[in-house]
Order: C-alpha cells, then structure tokens, then sequence
C-alpha cells in the first residue's frame, strides 16, 4: 500500500505550533498541522501583557492575529484531531490520531498543556454543570452567583478578577498558606469587597444533585470541615503537559519533554517547542519563539537527512 510520507508534521496549534507553522511555510517545507483547535490556552486569558508589539490585547484577540498569520500560507490544517501516539519506525514517524493515521520525515510536538483535575470522584459528573476549566469562557454563566476559584496563582486571580465583572460571592480556595499570584494580580482581585479567602484548604466533597449547589472544604492543618453553597467552581490549579502520546522520548519528573536549545529531543527527528517541553517560563511569548527554534531546527535536520 502506497502512503503519503511528508517531510514534516507538527502537532498543535496554540502559540508555538502557530509559529512552526508560518517558519515551516516560509521555508517550504512539505508538512501537515494536526491539532485539535487553534490558538491553545491563549484562547482563554483574559488579557496578555507586554507581548512585543501590544502592551495589553486579550487572549481571544491575540489568537485571532496568530490564525490571520497563519491563513497568509497555505498551511494543511488537519482540525479537529486528537493525536493517540506518536512512534519512530525507522527513519520515519507514524502519527496516529482519532481520525487517522500519518508518516512523517520529522515532528514537531506543540501540543501544550491541560488543565489538571481536583482528583475527585464527582468530578465528572459535574463538568459542564457548575465545574469549569475556563473563567474566559463561563465567567458571564454565573451572573449573580456564589463560586469558588481553585487555586492560588495568577490564573486563579485573572479568573477571580474576570468573575467579578458576574458573580455575587466569590470564595478563593487554595491548598498553600500564601497565594503565589503576582502582587498586582492579589492587589486587583482584593480590591472586590465579596471575596474571601480559605487558605491551607481543599475541597474534599462537591454536593448537588444535577448540578453544583455546594462544596465541602477541609483545612489541611486541622482537619476541620466547612461547607459553602455555591453554584459555580472554576478549577485554576495549575495544568500539565500533554505529552503522554509520544512514545521512547525523555521527560522530566513532570512529564515535560526535554528539549536542548535547539529544541531537539532524545530521539533524533522529534523536536519539541512551547509549553509542553522543559523550557524555562510558561510565557506566550517563549512559546512562539521556541516554535520558530523548532521550525528552522527541524529545516535543518531535514537538509542533512538528504546529504
């Protein structure tokens, strides 16, 4: 059976593969972007400061410049797809995806991160019905509701922040004893006169019958229980990357791919860019320019390969 090998594939389409992508193009390289929607976690900040050229644009925006970018190519978008895992036969790549299956000279992995869970049991259960991964997204759903926010970090904050502008009483949870958001982020978010704040907490319980009406807290110090009513949870614990697909290549503890200053991998024809990888800060900014390392690193590779 005859099958398509293309020199490249690049998996994702947030900041980093975005970026891959116009390098990639503009250096005519023969490739495909499977990924299963455009502009990542970008999509969902509320606002970006101090990307070069915009002091402050909000997420949505931002991703909108990055796919009108995109769109001045004539790029193989393979969306939306979800990439199941990624193997070296040889010399060459086999993706497979819930669609398909791919082959390839070369990859590159910009596939991000993922929001990660509570852990707890009901967690499922109530996704879409009061629990969300997405203050951007659901914010204005809980007009003149009760909610907690999970976490204690600049995501959290930005999500306490945005839901401001809807919810009635706002509850900030948080396992640690100091929030570790940036000062201005704490000093905007306090500024609310409904919030209050449980440090050294976590939810131990959510109630409701088809949709969230409460939480049960447990201080980690004491042990003592406190259970608010509240319609609405925003999870903003942190995320991890989304890397589980690629077979043989080597992590770190967290489950990062490590990358070099190249972007190279340990398996030779896999690079990695953005988020997903061990690079220092998780910035928009750092992604896309670890997307063009990737890009012009895996031209390179590909020149060499012919030699």
């Amino acid at each position: 059976m005859n099958k398509k090998i293309y020199d490249l594939i690049i998996l994702g389409c947030g900041p980093a593969g975005i970026t891959a992508a116009i390098y990639s193009a503009r250096k005519k390289i023969e490739f495909i972007v499977i990924s299963k929607d455009v502009g990542g976690q970008t999509v969902y900040s509320s606002s970006v400061e101090n990307y070069t050229g915009y002091q402050v644009i909000t997420g949505a925006e931002l991703a909108l410049k990055f796919k009108e970018h995109l769109d001045m190519f004539d790029i193989d978008l393979r969306m939306p797809e979800i990439v199941k895992n990624v193997k070296k036969e040889g010399n060459i790549f086999v993706v497979t995806t819930d669609r398909d299956t791919y082959y390839s000279k070369s990859v590159i992995v910009a596939t991000g991160r993922i929001p990660r869970s509570l852990g707890l049991k009901e967690e499922e259960k109530f996704k879409g019905r009061g629990l969300t991964y997405c203050a951007t997204c659901d914010a204005p759903l809980f007009k003149d509701k009760d909610v907690v926010v999970v976490g204690g970090g600049n995501s959290a904050l930005d999500a306490v922040i945005q839901l401001t502008k809807y919810a009635n009483n706002i509850y900030i949870v948080d396992i640690a004893e100091k929030l570790k958001a940036d000062p201005i982020m704490i000093e905007k978010a306090f500024d609310y006169p409904k919030l209050k704040y449980f440090p050294n907490s976590k939810i131990i319980e959510i109630l409701g019958e088809k949709f969230v009406e409460g939480i049960v807290l447990e201080n980690i110090n004491d042990q003592s229980k406190t259970e608010l009513k509240v319609q609405g949870i925003f999870v903003e614990i942190g995320s991890i990357p989304s890397s589980d697909f690629v077979e043989n290549v080597a992590k770190n503890k967290d489950g990062e791919i490590i990358v070099d200053c190249a972007c190279r991998t340990s398996i030779e024809g896999l690079f990695a860019a953005g988020d997903v990888t061990n690079v220092f800060a998780k910035q928009v900014i750092i992604a896309c320019g670890e997307g063009a390392k990737a890009a012009i690193s895996a031209f390179e590779y590909l020149i060499k390969s012919k030699d």
